[in-house]
């Protein structure tokens, strides 16, 4: 084998790494892409390469950090804001989806994308977001590419008074949905999880009097777990709609910062922007990214982020009323024991796969504006017991590309069936089992305070 002959080959070991995410062999794809970054930590293909991987592996904070680390250092690549619009879309973000597009075609008008313009358009973005001034990228006189801050034109200004969502994209760009404009009546099935959730958080921000005649404060944290996948987002957006609150939805990328002591002051401007504008469903997506478990990095400054967390939280440094802190994670064992006392991430909420009645919604949902004919949603909702959202997914991306070759082949448009992707779902294994084999372990040999027994109630297990 020629990679065995020359094992620091780059440019093989680039070819070789796409090859293995082309017949989804991810792992070798991790395997190699690490090995060219070991011998070029600087390579733009690598780099994209293992942000694809971690957002197909459900960690797309994390990609989209990779990603912005990418343009930082190479702002004249256009593949990497192509990337970049993909994984900002993917995220709700489509004002920046749309201004990450259009830099990438002012890059090259070659990597036009009709298909992911027309969904960024759908989505919303319609014209760059407002987030920060828009910037151009200038050629210097050493043939270096730099980004400058385009002039603010004051005619601009259409004289709407600033709210929050204004403050919040020139100060810290997160991302923000107005009140009621996501509702539990958008999330299809899950009915067990959606009452769940009116116990636990609905109910007693509904009825603040109720609470505070036993001393209790609205507000509080709730951390939902779960296989990645399975719609942990966008309940939280729609938790918020039914209790007619603001919603803060807060990544790693959005507040780790590579100068010390920034991280802390990052994540303390947001706490205080949702004390503001209470009340503030602030949701931190991976939130096992920013609250790790302190001893595995004794001598990290990620320590100093984590205590400035639980500050947070405590309300150390700020009245924390009217504020509901929802946690998002595939693997809470990971998260430091600190977090999930009482008055911080005190109540545990498994999400798991979608049900029948939800997976039937899924499937009408990656129907829509395909040629699908003789669709039978009942009968393809139950062939895939266990599928996460992201599974169901790909099952119809698979069957299109099928259908595809034999399309380009005659020239003509030619239908997905029913039948063409009830045989897929054979062929596509749901993602959720390796999730449950690791949650096994911890909910049967790591569950002294019981935070699992749902999973073990999930998966018919008696302790």
């Amino acid at each position: 084998m020629a990679l065995a002959a020359s094992p620091e080959n780059v440019p093989l070991l680039v070819m070789v790494a796409k090859a293995c995410e082309d017949e989804f062999e991810l792992e070798d794809a991790k395997e190699f892409w690490e090995r060219v970054l070991s011998l070029e930590p600087h390579n733009a293909e690598a780099q994209m390469g293992m942000a694809r991987l971690l957002d197909f592996d459900g960690k797309t904070s994390e990609a989209i950090l990779r990603v912005e680390v990418l343009c930082a250092q190479n702002p004249a690549i256009g593949e990497a804001w192509i990337l970049r619009a993909r994984l900002a879309l993917k995220e709700g973000d489509a004002g920046d989806a749309r201004e990450f597009y259009e830099r990438a075609m002012g890059l090259d008008a070659g990597l036009r994308d009709e298909d992911l313009l027309e969904r960024i358009v759908r989505a919303g973005g319609s014209k760059a977001s407002g987030n920060e001034r828009k910037k151009r990228l200038v050629m210097t006189g050493d043939g270096q590419y730099v980004e400058k801050f385009e002039e603010d034109d004051p005619e601009e200004d259409d004289g709407e008074t600033e709210g929050m969502d204004a403050v919040m994209a020139r100060e810290l760009g997160l991302e923000f949905s107005k009140k009621g404009e996501v509702k539990f009546e958008d999330v299809g099935g899950m009915e067990a999880v959606k009452e769940n959730i009116r116990m636990k958080i609905i109910y007693p921000i509904e009825k603040p009097e109720l609470f505070k005649a036993y001393g209790k404060k609205a507000g509080g944290g709730v951390l939902m777990y779960g296989p990645p996948g399975c719609g942990k987002t966008l309940l939280a957006k729609a938790t918020a709609g039914e209790i007619e609150s603001n919603f803060l939805s807060v990544g790693l990328h959005q507040v780790l910062d590579m100068y010390i002591g920034q991280s802390e002051q990052k994540l303390h401007q947001i706490f205080e922007l949702a004390r503001k504008y209470a009340p503030t469903v602030l949701f931190f997506d991976e939130v096992d990214a920013l609250a790790a478990d302190r001893r595995d990095m004794r001598q990290s400054a990620g320590r100093g982020l984590i205590n400035q967390l639980l500050a947070e939280m405590d309300g150390a440094n700020g009245e924390n009323e009217g504020v509901l802190i929802l946690g998002a994670t595939n693997a809470p064992w990971h998260l430091d024991s600190a977090f999930l006392r009482p008055g911080r991430f005190d109540r545990l909420l498994f999400v798991p796969p979608p049900d029948l009645e939800a997976r039937k919604e899924v499937v009408r949902i990656h129907a829509r504006e395909k040629p699908v004919v003789n669709l039978e949603e009942d009968v393809l909702a139950k062939k895939t017991d266990g599928f996460s959202g992201a599974d169901l997914r790909a099952v119809f991306d698979q069957a299109v590309e099928s259908t595809m070759e034999e399309a380009m082949k005659k020239g003509k448009v030619i239908p997905v069936t029913g039948k063409m992707l009830a045989k897929t779902a054979k062929q596509v294994k749901p993602s959720t089992r390796k999730w449950f084999e690791s949650a096994k372990n911890y909910a049967l040999y790591a569950n002294q305070s019981g935070f699992y027994d749902e999973v073990l109630e999930f998966m018919g297990i008696k302790k």
